[in-house]
């Protein structure tokens, strides 16, 4: 009864969309983590500001374990581009295929090659040839991000290509293909999505450590790095994410209804705060809304015309509901964010900052904030995207492999408890290590952490191996 409904598509669908659900929250942290590592080893030796020193060394070790668990999450994406995606990736590999290769030979190589000189070449080599490896590290996670992104957002507004004899999309001019019209605004909006997620995760860990002891010149340090960043950051996000949203309009404004919930085409639409999408029916259930705000915001006019769902076949429309709904906590955590950085500049004119206990909470909680709302903006681009796997131009029920549903179903499974258990130790690790006060005492003792075992003399080269734990 099971695999009735849940046939091999539908299996492939959720197996890759699972993949790809722990893919992005690695890549997404190590693009931000690489630049914050950029930024305080430049800020030492600008100052020399030994704060700053030990606050890089300490999120080094989390970014080693963090970039090491994307790489490996990334390894089964091609697995399945070869197997239950075969179709898609010999009609599409012409273009999309050199792309990866680029992304491969241009940036993982850069990241790779810089990584063991900035994770065991600062006693061994010059502070700037130090500094100039984290800065090609840095780089090389955004310009990884970049041939990626060129990929999807090629999928999402294909152009560039041509169609050969054999239904092949195959390259007309790689610059067109490249920089497609979504590429830009998806871009900045996933780098800035980067940057925000790592702000919100050092201030968590500047927060808890700041609970414990409000001195501690190294929470205090990032926790305002982290609120800086959360106030300048969190609106440029917003006004990206605006941008991109008109560009969808033009290119997919199905995506758009679907986002929005609205049925019909209409003018003077309101935002939907809530609603329930009825598809069989082809309206919504319920609605809570505010007047006229989705035509102020999609078309800058009050009496704007904006699009709705039955503008197209329902064969063409996406999954309505899990579409509507990802699109809200997505605006939801970007409006706390932005929210969460207005205030702090509030309480650090008060001078309050680092005594507002509330405050420092409310951070804690918000520590995961930035990779919720990556996951839920990418399931509004995913989903949104279908019934295509190439918008408008390939089917996802015509990219699918001949695989049987039972086969598909047993490496859902295997996938599932391999990355529970993976993916779940190296996180808790991580937690573990940011647990540790960065300036490596203990945070009411005021003595070294010190591996069981081991003796005083050896305890700082073990605590530095192993994270303290």
């Amino acid at each position: 009864m099971v695999l009735e409904f849940f046939d091999a598509a539908m299996l492939a669908r959720v197996q890759f969309a699972f993949t790809v659900s722990f893919h992005i929250i690695f890549p997404a942290f190590s693009i931000g983590l690489a630049s914050y590592l950029f930024v305080l080893e430049g800020l030492w030796l600008k100052t020399d500001n030994p704060v700053y020193l030990r606050l890089y060394k300490y999120w080094l070790k989390i970014f080693a374990v963090g970039f090491g668990m994307g790489v490996v999450s990334g390894l089964v994406m091609s697995y399945q581009f070869g197997t239950n995606w075969s179709v898609f990736s010999d009609k599409a590999g012409p273009v999309i295929g050199p792309l990866l290769a680029y992304e491969v030979l241009s940036a993982f190589f850069l990241e790779a090659g810089f990584l063991g000189i900035m994770l065991f070449g600062m006693d061994r080599v010059g502070k700037r040839l130090h500094y100039f490896a984290t800065s090609m590290v840095a780089f090389g996670t955004l310009l990884s991000a970049t041939w990626i992104l060129a990929v999807n957002s090629w999928m999402q507004t294909p152009t560039g290509h041509a169609i050969n004899e054999l239904g092949q999309f195959v390259p007309d001019d790689w610059m067109t293909i490249i920089f497609n019209p979504s590429f830009p605004y998806r871009l900045i909006h996933m780098t800035l999505a980067s940057y925000l997620t790592v702000s919100f995760v050092v201030g968590a860990v500047g927060a808890w450590h700041l609970l414990r002891d409000k001195s501690n010149a190294e929470a205090r340090k990032m926790f305002s790095m982290a609120m800086w960043m959360a106030t300048f950051v969190a609106p440029i996000q917003i006004f990206s994410g605006d941008l991109h949203g008109l560009n969808t309009l033009e290119h997919q404004p199905i995506k758009v209804a679907a986002m929005e919930g609205h049925w019909h085409r209409q003018t003077g639409a309101p935002f939907l705060i809530a609603a329930w999408p009825d598809s069989k029916n082809e309206r919504n259930s319920f609605e809570i809304g505010i007047p006229y705000a989705s035509a102020i915001v999609l078309t800058h006019e009050i009496n704007g015309e904006t699009p709705g769902l039955t503008d197209s076949p329902a064969s063409d429309r996406p999954p309505v509901g899990m579409v509507f709904w990802s699109f809200r906590v997505m605006i939801l955590v970007g409006t706390l964010m932005a929210l969460i950085g207005m205030y702090s500049v509030w309480l650090r004119w008060k001078g309050r900052l680092y005594e507002t206990r509330w405050f420092k909470k409310s951070a804690l909680w918000m520590g995961p904030s930035g990779f919720v709302a990556v996951l839920a903006g990418w399931v509004v681009t995913e989903v949104g995207r279908q019934p295509f796997t190439v918008y408008g131009l390939l089917r996802t029920s015509e990219s699918l492999a001949p695989v049987d549903a039972p086969a598909v179903a047993a490496s859902l499974i295997a996938f599932i408890v391999v990355y529970f258990a993976l993916f779940g130790a190296g996180t808790y690790y991580i937690i573990r290590m940011m647990r540790l006060p960065p300036d490596g005492e203990g945070p009411q003792t005021g003595k070294p952490l010190r591996a069981a075992g081991t003796t005083p003399a050896a305890s700082m080269t073990t605590t530095e191996l192993t994270g303290g734990i």
